[in-house]
């Protein structure tokens, strides 16, 4: 290995300073110094010093750019270690006494929106929990898909998994990608940047036209059965965390989206 090689590796495997990071965060952002500098209410110039570390910030001036950046929680984390701290902010199981009543909350809004489908998620869309009325919409899928980590995604986009079923796959598709890609540029997580270049190689039709005027949503249109249930969804997170797990989960919840899936989803939770 040549120096200049030599060189350019340890570049890359340096441990970032603090403002690297920050500098980074307001790139992603579309920010100049003297934005960020005035929202956070402090000098551009000594943005400036920080970000080329000729000035060290203080612990709450890292919270209160990275709050500014709207740094997610995992990675605030990460700026106060690069800047000499300790972490802020803790990340807890689903299952520890402190994220108890939490975690009745996710149990409470899965189990009220039966008959109707509705899951929980992390941050790299890997189901955590679901209710009743999930399973039965995948019956026949290969284990392969279902087993652990279960990513709704991956299943949404495969050609074993829900795929071939959805009728309007192109327009899910599409809908679901650019949800995956707004996530990526809010977050820069290397995970999700893999999984939407994983998903994208898959080939996925074209969209015929543009969206019905009719439409108040994207329908989920799903063959099962003989029939095509179709849904609309929403999407739910918890509004004030101060904890990575519960910043990173969101419910999905689906709704009928005519009367044939509302009785359909009726007759299958009577099934149960």
């Amino acid at each position: 290995m040549n120096a200049h090689a030599a060189t350019a590796r340890a570049e890359r495997t340096r441990p970032l300073h603090i403002g690297d990071h920050l500098r980074e965060w307001r790139q992603r952002r579309h920010l100049s110094q003297l934005d960020l500098a005035g929202d956070a209410e402090i000098s551009a110039r000594h943005l400036s010093f920080v970000e080329t570390g000729r000035a060290a910030p203080s612990r709450e001036m890292v919270l209160k750019l990275a709050e500014r950046l709207e740094v997610p929680l995992r990675e605030r984390n990460v700026l106060l270690v690069s800047a000499g701290f300790a972490p802020a902010f803790p990340q807890r199981s689903l299952d520890d006494p402190a994220l108890k009543s939490a975690r009745q909350a996710i149990d409470l809004v899965l189990r009220a929106h039966e008959p109707n489908p509705a899951l929980a998620y992390d941050r790299h869309w890997n189901l955590v929990t679901a209710n009743r009325m999930v399973a039965p919409l995948l019956e026949g899928l290969p284990p392969h898909l279902l087993g652990q980590p279960f990513n709704i995604l991956r299943l949404a986009f495969h050609p074993e998994g829900l795929a071939p079923r959805t009728v309007n796959l192109a327009e899910w598709s599409a809908h679901l990608l650019e949800r995956l890609h707004r996530q990526c540029e809010a977050t820069a997580d290397p995970e999700l940047l893999k999984l939407y270049q994983e998903l994208k190689a898959y080939r996925m039709p074209a969209r015929s036209g543009p969206i019905s005027a009719d439409n108040v949503a994207i329908p989920f249109k799903l063959r099962h059965n003989g029939d095509v249930l179709s849904f609309i969804s929403t999407t739910m997170v918890f509004g004030t965390p101060v904890d990575i797990t519960l910043q990173e989960l969101a419910l999905e919840t689906f709704f009928p989206a005519d009367d044939l899936t509302a009785d359909r989803m009726r007759q299958m939770a009577a099934s149960l």
